[in-house]
């Protein structure tokens, strides 16, 4: 009994130095953005092979950034310079999620010479009116390094990296007596109907809105304002 008693109170103590923080918000508010911040934070960043993991994230990024500005132009009545047709094609065939350790070539300058097209500019200052990722103009401008074959992504190419969130993500850290418990659960409709599941013993809720976005509209209904 005494061993028992011992340890229920050990828990209670424990308990009592636990934060446990839940993370809401609709998709792109940015909640896995700060779950990395904390790890950036609290548990020195990123090693070698957490940062190579994140190579296909980020290529994919770029390409299907590109993709979604293509797919947009006739839609916004924007016409691509026609001497941009093979490079459009090249990026048109591509697979949704890039794989390999390294940018093929033919798809760097495909997308390098895309992003020097005035008529892919004219879209993106218009990317309210479709969905973009905001991390794209970032990408493109960054590309002869990340095209590089010994590239290496840096922290703000991580944290500025998008993989759509489904079930939940927990992160712990330390902060002196205390130990910090962050949830980040799926802010697509569709994930919603797990946040129930996290909301026992919460001590606190984050509700996250990207003032960026305030004019943009949800992933999965184009009728409904993100904010």
């Amino acid at each position: 009994n005494d061993e028992i008693e011992s340890q229920l109170k050990k828990d209670r103590q424990n308990a009592k130095n636990e934060i446990k923080m839940l993370l809401l918000g609709a998709g792109e508010s940015g909640k896995s953005t700060v779950l990395k911040q904390m790890k950036l934070i609290h548990h020195e960043g990123w090693n070698d092979q957490e940062r190579e993991s994140y190579k296909e994230i980020i290529y994919s990024n770029t390409i299907q950034s590109m993709r979604a500005i293509l797919e947009a132009m006739p839609v916004l009545d924007i016409s691509l310079n026609p001497a941009n047709d093979a490079r459009r094609s090249v990026i048109m065939s591509l697979p949704g999620q890039i794989e390999g350790d390294h940018l093929p070539r033919d798809v760097a300058d495909a997308v390098r010479g895309l992003w020097a097209d005035s008529g892919v500019r004219e879209a993106v200052r218009r990317s309210r009116e479709f969905q973009l990722n905001d991390s794209a103009t970032y990408y493109f401008n960054a590309l002869d390094r990340i095209g590089a074959p010994n590239y290496m992504p840096t922290d703000q190419d991580i944290l500025r990296s998008r993989v759509k969130t489904t079930g939940i993500t927990e992160t712990s850290f330390k902060i002196g007596e205390l130990t910090y418990k962050i949830f980040d659960v799926g802010g697509q409709r569709s994930e919603r109907k797990k946040w129930i599941h996290c909301f026992e013993n919460v001590t606190a809720l984050v509700f996250l809105v990207s003032l960026s976005e305030y004019d943009q509209m949800l992933y999965e209904d184009e009728s409904v304002v993100r904010f």
